[in-house]
C-alpha cells in the first residue's frame, strides 16, 4: 500500500508588517507546494478602507505586490501556488497590481490570478439593517444602528470553499479579502485531496494545521515563552511549514538549516492562541475540537499533531466591523535617576491638574509608567524605588472633542521645564489620531454570497 500523498504549505506572513524577506526565503530554501500569507487583522481593514477612501486604487496590502515581483521567477519555475488575503478591502485592485508586477518581472508564461469577492458588505449595510439583520455587537448585544453613521468597514470572514474553488479553476495566485485565517491553509488541502465538506475530522485537521502556522514565526520559536534564550539563531529564524496528508495527518516543521525551533511547547503555545473555547473553535467550515489533540516530537523541528475532531459549522459568518470613536493622542516623557518613578508619577499628577484647570473633558485619560508598572503589576503602590534608572511616563487621552485632544498635545512639552527634573521629552508633539473601534457581529450565511473572478497575467 502506498503512503498517503502529502503537500507542504508554508506560511510567511503573520500580519501586515511582518518580514519582507520571509516569503522569498520560504520559496528559496526548500521545496514547498503552497505559500500562504496572512496580512489582515481587525484594525487593518479600517486602515485599508481609509486608504481606499483617499485613493480609489488603494485598499490592499502593497507589500504583497512587491513580494510577487521579487519572487515571480520562483513562483513560476517551482510551480508554487500562492494564497493570500492581501486583497484587503479592494481585492480587484490588488490583482491588477499583482498582474503588473508579474509583467515587470518579465514572466513569459501565463499566470492565472484568482480573486475571491463577497466579504465586503459595507455597501449593503443599510439594506441588511432595513431587512431586520441587526448585526448586534457580540459582547453587548447593542444593534449596529447605534453606530451606523460612523461605520468605516464591514467584512465577513469567509471560509475555505472560495479558495478551493479558485484553485480548482486553475489559479496559481489566489487573492482574497477578509477570510478566516486557517482557511488559507484548509482551502488548498481541500482542493488537493478532494475532501468532502462534511468530512469533519479532516476539515478540523486542516484547520488545526492552518491555525498552527497562521502567525508565522510564532510557531517556530518567535515570541515563545518556553526557554526562549536557548532558541538557536534568531537572526535567521525559519518560518513554519505544515505537511498535510491526504488522510488528514498534520506535521509542523520548517526548512532545514534555518534558525528557530519547532517543538511541542512552541507549537502548543500557538495552538492555544486566540481560540476561545478549545472544545469549540468556530470557523466558517467546521467547529474544531482541540481538546483531544496529541503532539509528538518526531525529530528535530518536526512536531506531529494528531487527534483533531470536528463538528458541523454554525449557520452564521462572523463579521468584522470598524467604526470611528473619537480622537486620541499619546505623549511620552522619560524621567531619570534618582527617584525616577516618583518624578514620573508627579508629572502625571501635574498634567492631570492642568488639564482640569483648563476645563478639558475626555472620555478617558490613561497613564503607564514603563519600567515601573506597565507590564507586571504596580511597583508604584509600594515603597518607592529610588534606584530605578529610568521610568517612561506614557500618557494619553481619548475623547470626541478633537479640539480638546489637540490642546492636550500642547500641555505635555512644557513639563520639560516646568515639572520634575531629569526628563527627556520624546517624539515631539503627539499626533492627534482618529480612534477606530471594533464591532464584532454575526450574519446568517444565507445573507452572504461570494464569487470568484479569474484573470491572466501576461508579460
Amino acid at each position: 500500500m502506498s503512503a498517503p500523498r502529502v503537500i507542504r504549505i508554508a506560511n510567511a506572513q503573520g500580519f501586515w508588517g511582518d518580514s519582507l524577506e520571509a516569503p522569498l526565503l520560504q520559496m528559496r530554501q526548500g521545496a514547498i507546494d503552497y505559500l500562504t500569507l496572512d496580512y489582515l487583522a481587525e484594525v487593518t481593514m479600517s486602515i485599508l478602507q481609509k486608504q481606499r477612501a483617499r485613493d480609489p486604487k488603494a485598499g490592499y496590502a502593497r507589500d504583497f505586490v512587491e513580494m510577487i515581483g521579487r519572487g515571480a521567477h520562483e513562483i513560476v519555475q517551482r510551480g508554487i501556488k500562492v494564497v493570500a488575503n492581501a486583497g484587503g478591502v479592494h481585492p480587484l485592485a490588488c490583482a491588477e497590481a499583482t498582474a503588473l508586477a508579474l509583467g515587470r518581472a518579465g514572466i513569459s508564461s501565463s499566470v492565472k490570478i484568482g480573486v475571491v469577492l463577497g466579504d465586503d458588505i459595507l455597501p449593503r449595510l443599510d439594506q441588511l439593517l432595513e431587512r431586520g439583520v441587526p448585526l448586534a455587537h457580540l459582547d453587548t448585544g447593542e444593534p449596529l444602528a447605534a453606530v451606523r453613521p460612523r461605520v468605516q468597514s464591514a467584512n465577513v470572514y469567509l471560509g475555505a470553499a472560495p479558495i478551493a474553488k479558485t484553485l480548482r479553476l486553475g489559479a496559481q495566485i489566489v487573492i482574497t479579502g477578509r477570510c478566516a485565517d486557517a482557511a488559507l491553509t484548509l482551502g488548498p488541502a481541500v482542493h488537493e485531496f478532494g475532501w468532502r465538506w462534511d468530512d469533519w475530522p479532516r476539515l478540523a485537521a486542516g484547520t488545526v494545521a492552518g491555525h498552527a502556522i497562521e502567525c508565522g514565526a510564532q510557531s517556530t520559536g518567535g515570541n515563545c515563552q518556553f526557554d526562549w534564550e536557548s532558541i538557536p539563531d534568531f537572526e535567521h529564524i525559519g518560518y513554519p511549514i505544515a505537511e498535510i496528508g491526504e488522510d488528514g495527518a498534520v506535521l509542523i516543521t520548517k526548512h532545514e538549516g534555518t534558525g528557530g525551533r519547532v517543538n511541542i511547547p512552541g507549537v502548543t503555545e500557538q495552538l492555544l492562541y486566540e481560540i476561545g473555547d478549545p472544545a469549540a473553535y468556530i470557523t466558517p467550515d467546521v467547529v474544531a475540537d482541540f481538546t483531544a489533540l496529541e503532539l509528538d516530537q518526531e525529530g528535530p523541528d518536526r512536531v506531529r499533531i494528531k487527534g483533531a475532531a470536528g463538528h458541523p459549522p454554525t449557520d452564521f459568518y462572523k463579521v468584522s466591523i470598524s467604526y470611528t470613536s473619537g480622537y486620541r493622542a499619546i505623549g511620552l516623557l522619560v524621567y531619570g535617576w534618582p527617584d525616577a518613578a516618583k518624578k514620573a508619577r508627579r508629572a502625571e499628577q501635574i498634567l492631570r491638574a492642568r488639564l482640569e484647570q483648563l476645563g478639558l473633558a475626555f472620555d478617558a485619560i490613561h497613564a503607564d509608567f514603563i519600567g515601573a508598572n506597565a507590564c507586571h503589576g504596580d511597583a508604584l503602590s509600594g515603597p518607592p524605588h529610588p534606584d530605578t534608572p529610568e521610568v517612561a511616563l506614557r500618557i494619553g487621552v481619548r475623547g470626541g472633542d478633537r479640539t480638546a485632544v489637540e490642546r492636550f498635545t500642547r500641555e505635555i512639552a512644557p513639563l520639560a521645564l516646568n515639572g520634575p527634573p531629569v526628563v527627556t521629552y520624546v517624539g515631539g508633539r503627539p499626533k492627534v489620531e482618529e480612534v477606530v473601534a471594533y464591532w464584532p457581529a454575526l450574519i446568517p450565511k444565507s445573507e452572504v454570497s461570494w464569487s470568484v473572478v479569474m484573470r491572466e497575467s501576461h508579460a
